[in-house]
């Protein structure tokens, strides 16, 4: 696939917009919010963070509208559908596993040093008994089961793999820095991103597993 000028600009706005994504998911840049703001930043942090990846994301979703790139496949009806409805179940999936690990996302608990009166603990749950990152597996399956193929789409859906694969890696880093030895023993336990049937969280078999400590 040979990149022209259009293509190259498209691929560096995308990665323009995941290092913008990667510094306000990071802690330093919650630190600062937190400095600034107080305990306000759970609640405004996550909006802000939002509205600021639906407005840097729309530029790509026009370019992809004006210039999509030579169709390299469309899946046929019926069997569209069934790929439409596979993404569509993968969302709500996706929804799941946040409620299966909520405390993992709440900016007071990334920045807590462990011990302390901030600081959760894992609370292995769910879909998290036989995967440590659910958010990598969806994210993966609801691009590809896109009905349709272009050029252009390709390049765009390479580099979010890319990318998707990398933000697993940084995160899980900071699972281990949170959660310490609890997340280095669930890690050598349970997959990644594929559940395998002879693998699963010794601690699952109690459903009422607390988060605070």
């Amino acid at each position: 696939m040979a990149l022209d000028r259009f293509s190259l600009d498209m691929a560096l706005y995308l990665v323009g917009f995941a290092a913008l994504h990667s510094l306000l998911a990071s802690l330093p840049a919650k630190k600062m919010a937190r400095k600034r703001f107080g305990s306000k930043v759970e609640r405004l942090y996550p909006v802000l963070f939002s509205i600021i990846a639906v407005i840097t994301i729309l530029p790509l979703a026009a370019m992809l509208i004006r210039s999509p790139g030579p169709v390299l496949y469309v899946i046929p009806e019926p069997w569209k559908w069934l790929f439409f409805m596979a993404q569509f179940s993968i969302g709500l999936a996706s929804l799941k596993a946040f409620l299966d690990a909520p405390h993992r996302f709440l900016i007071r608990a990334q920045l807590a040093k462990p011990q302390s009166p901030d600081a959760f603990a894992l609370g292995i749950k769910g879909v998290y008994c036989r995967i440590r990152d659910p958010f990598l597996l969806s994210g993966l399956l609801l691009i590809w089961l896109t009905p349709f193929m272009t050029e252009n789409l390709l390049l765009v859906y390479l580099i979010v793999t890319v990318y998707l694969f990398l933000g697993s890696l940084h995160w899980e880093s900071r699972l281990l820095v949170q959660f310490e030895e609890d997340y280095a023993a669930y890690r050598n336990e349970v997959p990644r991103m594929i559940p395998q049937r002879n693998k699963k969280w010794h601690g699952c078999s109690n459903n009422k597993k607390q988060y605070i400590k």
